[in-house]
């Protein structure tokens, strides 16, 4: 499925969201679940400083939140939007939640870019790569605003 103007909203939702990760002193990523029917479900943030837990990325958050309140049905079959392409750990819990199509806006070249540290790059596509049932992943949508939220993260975490 390749991206279409329906992707935009649920995007800007993520990154916006990345923004207020920031404001609460958490790492820049924001994340949306979008049903097959394209309802828009949950809308997660990092809070893995403030929570002090390294898992708190947004998909993880995401995944956590919605399973809690909407049941583990909700997620099935649908579209996970974030902020970053996610980490070979968060790609795992989506897969394992029944999320079947990934959409990312900044890539992980730039999130490394923005802000260098500790790296794991395995790419969302390579952790997916040859899954059953698959998952597409699409991306990137709208990287330059999501790129904006990463510098200036890294300009704060640089402080």
């Amino acid at each position: 499925m390749p991206i279409t103007a329906a992707d935009h909203e649920p995007m800007r939702q993520a990154i916006e969201a990345s923004r207020e990760a920031v404001a609460e002193g958490n790492m820049p990523f924001g994340a949306t679940l979008v049903s097959p029917e394209g309802s828009l479900l949950w809308t997660a943030r990092n809070n893995q400083i403030t929570r002090g837990d390294c898992t708190g990325h947004a998909e993880l958050v995401l995944v956590r939140e919605a399973t809690a309140k909407l049941g583990a049905d909700a997620l099935r079959g649908g579209t996970v939007y974030a902020s970053g392409e996610p980490c070979a750990m968060c790609s795992g819990a989506m897969f394992w939640a029944g999320i079947r199509r990934v959409v990312f806006a900044a890539s992980q070249q730039d999130i490394i870019d923005a802000l260098g540290g500790e790296q794991l790059p395995i790419r969302s596509a390579q952790v997916y790569a040859g899954a059953s049932p698959a998952v597409q992943v699409d991306g990137p949508l709208l990287g330059s605003s999501a790129i904006e939220v990463l510098r200036e993260a890294g300009r704060r975490l640089s402080r």
